[in-house]
């Protein structure tokens, strides 16, 4: 998708600082952390969101997930980690390309509102 912030990153036109890729998945750092390690991992093919799900294949789903366990432990993040997925506007999604964050390196919240 031509106007999209993430596939501009996946293209190289706009910098990141990659820390993964293969032929389905990108990851990058995150450039407003939110922990420690904040990193965002996402599909090579435009994915709207989690709501446009039927739109990936399922190995490009499974490559996204297996990237995530990869990266953690790269990361050494050896006592947990989040890993979240922001779908639409009420969930604060503000880059229309499905992502996910990795987060760690510190104990998260209890709560999640």
């Amino acid at each position: 998708m031509e106007n999209c912030l993430f596939c501009k990153i996946i293209a190289g036109e706009i910098p990141s600082t990659k820390v993964y890729e293969d032929e389905n998945v990108f990851a990058f750092r995150d450039i407003n952390p939110q922990a420690p390690v904040h990193i965002l991992v996402i599909p090579r093919h435009h994915i709207s969101s989690m709501a446009a799900i039927d739109e990936a294949t399922d190995a490009e789903l499974a490559a996204c997930l297996r990237a995530i366990r990869l990266i953690a432990a790269r990361e050494g993040l050896k006592e947990g980690y989040r890993v979240v997925s922001n779908c639409g506007p009420h969930a604060c999604q503000s880059v229309p390309h499905l992502h996910f964050h990795i987060l760690g390196g510190r104990q998260m919240a209890d709560q999640m509102a």
